[in-house]
């Protein structure tokens, strides 16, 4: 196993090589999800559960909030069961749930829960209706009082339906990103999807601020790590993004939150980390939207793929139908970094499945 650059150099990672890692989830819903055929995130109907299974995944290798794992309609398993499995086979340090707005809280005991008092975001296409500005605020201060123990932070997401409020998120704020975002579905439902956008962005006056702007059309998760990522810079913590569209999306936050703060960032301790499926996919374009940010980043992607299974279920993988999630690429170049065979590791991932 191992990872290519997309930007930057390869010395950010090489360095944490062998080096101890504190896994965070940033778990939350947008009622986004709740749009018919939006996402594929999960189960139809229950998309809400996503992140609370996720979670209880990750952190138990069981589900307690459902009879069974999330899968989509087309059974491609979560992308939980390969962060549990490299976790199984070189453990994180420790997992944390960050509640950035959750419907059900996840049933563990013993793994810190992180409370916020944030409640779901609603639909973007009718105001999503969240305080952006204390929602950064709770990022920056838990950042800033964060205290850890290993060597470096991997801050990772499950958001149902997140690729559609990031790519509404990069839009109001300026970007271009048309077909940059990735889907959760191998053929992107870019027509539900575009007009679910675009009645958010109706709701954006020119003179909107930043944080007004993101108050209407953005999710819970992105506004706080943005925070957390600025937060994070005043104690030199090394923070790795965990994700694809999304992820790259909270660095977009950033910078603009930084230029209308006429502010600057020291992002030399900061990564982001994703998956070959989606540093491969046709259908978006993640290097084109770190590109687009004011400050050098460093960014990752792992070369493994379930080449080597014969799972149906996995084998949809390789065929575009799930990208990311739950951090699984900085998992994965986690794996890569610490020597973790990939046949072994496919064959853990198998196991969950029976």
């Amino acid at each position: 196993m191992n990872f290519e650059t997309i930007l930057g150099s390869v010395d950010f990672l090489e360095y944490l090589r062998g080096k101890k890692a504190t896994f965070l989830l940033s778990a939350s819903v947008t009622k986004t999800c709740e749009i018919p055929n939006i996402s594929q995130a999960g189960i139809p109907g229950k998309l809400f559960l996503t992140p609370t299974l996720d979670a209880e995944f990750l952190c138990l290798k069981e589900v307690r909030s459902l009879e069974d794992i999330a899968q989509t309609p087309k059974g491609v398993p979560t992308p939980a069961l390969i962060t549990r499995a490299v976790h199984e086979l070189k453990p994180f340090s420790n997992i944390e749930i960050l509640d950035l707005g959750l419907d059900v809280k996840p049933k563990i005991d013993y793994f810190k829960t992180h409370s916020f008092d944030i409640e779901p975001s609603l639909r973007i296409d009718d105001g999503a209706k969240i305080d952006a500005m204390a929602v950064f605020q709770a990022g920056v201060f838990f950042a800033s009082n964060y205290e850890i123990s290993d060597d470096y932070i991997i801050l990772a997401e499950s958001v149902p339906s997140g690729t559609t409020s990031a790519n509404a998120s990069a839009k109001a704020l300026g970007y271009s990103c048309d077909s940059y975002f990735s889907s959760s579905f191998k053929n992107n439902p870019s027509d539900i999807k575009n007009k679910t956008i675009e009645g958010a962005l109706k709701r954006i006056k020119p003179d909107d601020d930043v944080f007004t702007k993101l108050s209407n059309v953005s999710d819970n998760m992105l506004i706080f790590n943005a925070g957390f990522i600025l937060g994070s810079t005043s104690k030199d913590l090394k923070v790795i993004l965990a994700g694809g569209t999304q992820m790259a999306t909270v660095l977009l936050l950033v910078n603009s939150i930084l230029e209308s703060m006429q502010g600057e960032i020291n992002s030399s301790n900061i990564a982001l980390c994703t998956t070959k499926w989606i540093s491969e996919d046709e259908n978006s374009n993640i290097k084109a939207l770190l590109e687009q940010l004011s400050f050098p980043i460093n960014a990752y992607a792992s070369d493994f793929d379930f080449t080597e299974s014969a799972h149906p279920a996995l084998k949809l993988y390789d065929q575009g139908e799930a990208k990311e999630g739950v951090g699984c690429g900085a998992a994965l170049c986690y794996a890569a970094i610490n020597s973790i065979d990939k046949t072994e590791l496919t064959k853990k991932i198998e196991s969950f499945l029976g």
